[in-house]
């Protein structure tokens, strides 16, 4: 019997070739095995997809469980995590208005770790503090916020090293709820010389200051660092407070401070007896009195936080409404001093000449009273421009 010639041909493959067959072979091994494999892996994959969610949580991976451990993380212990202070800080983080050739720079970051105050860089940091705040009259969550500017120095008349400035803002959640809560600026608070006879700190609405759903803008003066609610204001010191040419500031970083008992980011140093920075973090900026009396102003008007400081000065700082109206009533000189809040400084200057004409003349007739022969005495005096 006579082989075909396919035949012929395989059977001499398989002579001449043993190893190609068997190569070929294993191959097609291989190829059902990944298929098996393939199969086995989509049928896992529904079988995982059907499970009910409880029992697909089950199996979330540790890193998961571990972020959402980190975002209930309170470390100084005040109710707040340390997620939505952080989120406060950055959301509510005031622009700052500062001169560019400032003797001291820009605010210092200061090394952490250390119980004294050393500065590390002079780089725009800001440091913060979120703690929950009490009002009578709010049922909503209400959270005070601080941002300090600490410098290396003040390098103004009277300077010294390292000076702690802030302003803060008191603001309310939209709900109890606060992982899905909206928040809103109430009040803002600028310190400007606090604690000294100079003091011109200043409180308003935020809505005064548009700066309801952000930070306001505060005006720093030049060398003392005083913080402003208004550029005209920045007169109002004991004139060595000036913020002209000022530039706002990028802010590097904001550093959340923690308490003054459980510090957080290595700030141990805040209570260090070289500067006031834990007396200051101690107290509320929004006590009920200042608050009270604000509101019982205009809403156009930024008031004095001590009003008993500055009698001359009145009970308003900056309000909208004209100068003319109050600098005509002599009444009014120890209570009240408004200048447009959008004006150069031309009508706070204006109401200042009008409010010491009014003393001046108050005194003179004083005087009159209890010495009606003064007034022969007086020498002549000429009239000058004002």
């Amino acid at each position: 019997m006579v082989a075909s010639p396919a035949t012929a041909n395989h059977v001499l493959q398989r002579n001449l070739y043993p190893s190609c067959v068997q190569q070929s072979s294993e191959r097609n091994h291989l190829i059902q095995h990944m298929r098996f494999a393939i199969r086995l892996l989509l049928a896992a994959l529904f079988v995982s997809l059907t499970l009910p969610s409880p029992m697909r949580a089950q199996s979330s991976p540790p890193a998961t469980q571990s972020n959402i451990a980190q975002s209930h993380l309170d470390s100084d212990g005040d109710g707040l995590s340390d997620a939505l202070e952080q989120s406060l800080l950055v959301q509510f983080a005031p622009s700052f208005m500062m001169h560019p050739a400032d003797c001291s720079g820009v605010p210092a970051d200061f090394v952490p770790g250390l119980s004294t105050p050393k500065v590390e860089a002079e780089n725009a940091t800001i440091y913060g503090q979120v703690l929950p705040a009490k009002l009578s009259q709010e049922s909503a969550p209400v959270v005070e916020i601080h941002y300090y500017d600490l410098w290396r120095r003040d390098c103004g008349p009277h300077g010294h090293p390292l000076d702690t400035e802030h302003v803060s803002v008191l603001v309310r959640a939209s709900s109890p709820d606060l992982s899905s809560a909206r928040w809103k600026a109430l009040y803002w608070f600028a310190s400007a010389h606090q604690d000294t006879v100079c003091d011109v700190s200043q409180i308003a609405r935020a809505s005064t200051l548009h700066a309801q759903e952000h930070g306001a803008t505060v005006w720093i003066s030049a060398g003392k660092h005083a913080s402003f609610l208004n550029q005209a204001l920045c007169r109002r010191g004991c004139g060595s407070d000036v913020c002209e040419d000022v530039r706002p500031v990028v802010i590097g970083k904001i550093v959340n401070l923690g308490e003054v008992g459980k510090p957080m980011n290595g700030s141990l140093w805040i209570a260090s007896l070289q500067w006031p920075l834990a007396e200051k973090m101690s107290r509320t900026d929004f006590p009920q009195a200042p608050i009270d009396r604000l509101n019982a102003l205009p809403t156009t008007e930024i008031a004095w936080f001590n009003p008993g400081r500055h009698p001359a000065q009145g009970v308003i700082a900056v309000s909208s409404t004209t100068a003319d109206a109050l600098g005509n009533s002599e009444g009014n000189t120890a209570d009240a001093i408004s200048v447009a809040g959008n004006s150069t400084g031309n009508a706070l200057q204006k109401s200042y000449r009008n409010t010491m004409h009014a003393l001046g003349t108050s005194a003179k007739n004083t005087e009159k009273f209890l010495d009606p022969k003064a007034e022969s005495k007086q020498p002549a005096q000429t009239s000058r421009p004002e």
